[in-house]
């Protein structure tokens, strides 16, 4: 196990009709007038989430400006529009409503509002900081886990980048967790989403690091436990205790608690990225069609490491006569796993094609042509990260 600092100052407000409270968690942060962030608010409305919040808001004496429009790979152009909007409204707290999308955009709109530089420049690595307006989230999806995180993930309009700023100044000061929020949900998302809960904690769990059997012990019980409540989720959209794991889980997996010790590879997300630049994809879906190439390409540097996971999250029986069967099988286990959620394992079945030269182009970007590279695991530079887009065509 490696030195760490950690620290999750985000209060999170967990229960049925906990987003009630929002009005009181705002007045205890300070805030006096809200700019509410959302998509586009038709499901809002119409389930009256929207209201609710309101209605908190005004009982606290608290008053609001909405501002709706998020998409899925959120975009520079609206955090802009937000920011120059915050200022002329003289917003001292931003809520987000929705999900890790809708709550990054909230995340970069604060740090434009909080900063007296473009806030590009956080995202294209010419600039930090940490001065960040407060902010808070109600979270309507199981997924990104940004309702406790430091990460906020950005998509450039300037050549499409899908580019990310990550600072503990950014984790809200509040997170409030309804599981019924989810129950609409469409089952592709719901998919997605703990596709993406998965991956989060994969990505710290596949390390080369010693000595860590603790945080090993919690990943694996998260993953094993999200595995199980996805399929439940999906069979049963109002199942409260499957939505209720989704829902925690989702905090769990990224709000840094399962890296600590360790070295964290995210390669996978790293190179998803670029296809949600280039091709605009669900990123759950996404990470799914990319993962297994990675796994197999990268696996032999830690078989060991592979087969662990293989037994204890997905129960395949240990070879130990041969480890590599093992971790092989284990890979092949994920992948049945999205197949029952009717995820993508492959690029063609996430529904782009890209060719040798885009492939090269997502390569570039994401070692800024060639000069770094990404991942833990194993680093990957940009030839690899071809063989591997290439692999899971």
């Amino acid at each position: 196990m490696i030195d760490f600092e950690y620290a999750a100052p985000t209060k999170v407000v967990f229960g049925r009709g906990a987003e009630q409270k929002t009005g009181s968690l705002v007045r205890a942060e300070g805030g006096h007038k809200v700019l509410v962030h959302f998509g586009t608010g038709r499901h809002l409305y119409s389930s009256g989430l929207l209201d609710r919040i309101h209605s908190s808001l005004s009982k606290c004496g608290i008053s609001y400006v909405d501002m709706g429009g998020v998409i899925p790979n959120p975009r520079m152009h609206l955090v802009k529009e937000g920011i120059e909007r915050c200022r002329q409204e003289g917003i001292d707290f931003i809520l987000a409503v929705g999900g890790g999308s809708v709550i990054d955009s909230a995340k970069a709109i604060a740090y434009g509002v909080a900063n007296d530089f473009d806030v590009d420049e956080l995202f294209t690595g010419r600039r930090t900081t940490d001065k960040i307006l407060p902010l808070g989230c109600v979270s309507t999806i199981s997924a990104s886990g940004s309702e406790t995180s430091n990460s906020c993930v950005i998509t450039l309009e300037d050549g499409m980048l899908k580019r990310a700023y990550n600072n503990d100044c950014a984790r809200p000061r509040f997170a409030v967790l309804d599981p019924e929020l989810t129950y609409t949900l469409p089952s592709y998302q719901t998919a997605c989403g703990a596709a993406d809960i998965m991956m989060h904690t994969m990505e710290r769990y596949f390390t080369n690091t010693p000595d860590v059997e603790l945080i090993d012990a919690m990943a694996e019980g998260l993953l094993v436990t999200v595995r199980d409540a996805a399929l439940k989720a999906l069979r049963k959209p109002d199942d409260y205790a499957a939505r209720a794991t989704l829902m925690w889980a989702g905090s769990l997996s990224h709000n840094g608690l399962l890296g600590t010790g360790r070295v964290t590879d995210f390669a996978s997300h790293k190179i998803e990225h670029e296809l949600g630049g280039m091709f605009d994809v669900a990123h759950g879906a996404g990470l799914c069609a990319v993962w297994g190439s990675w796994a197999r390409y990268v696996y032999k540097t830690n078989v060991n490491r592979f087969a662990q996971f293989a037994v204890n999250v997905f129960q395949v029986r240990m070879n130990y006569s041969d480890p590599e069967q093992t971790a092989l099988k284990g890979i092949e286990a994920w992948e049945d796993w999205c197949r029952r959620l009717q995820m993508p394992t492959s690029l063609r079945q996430l529904g782009i094609e890209p060719t040798d030269d885009q492939i090269l182009e997502m390569a570039m970007k994401a070692t800024s042509n060639d000069s770094v590279t990404i991942g833990g695991f194993l680093p990957l530079d940009a030839k690899m990260i071809c063989d591997i887009l290439k692999m899971a065509r």
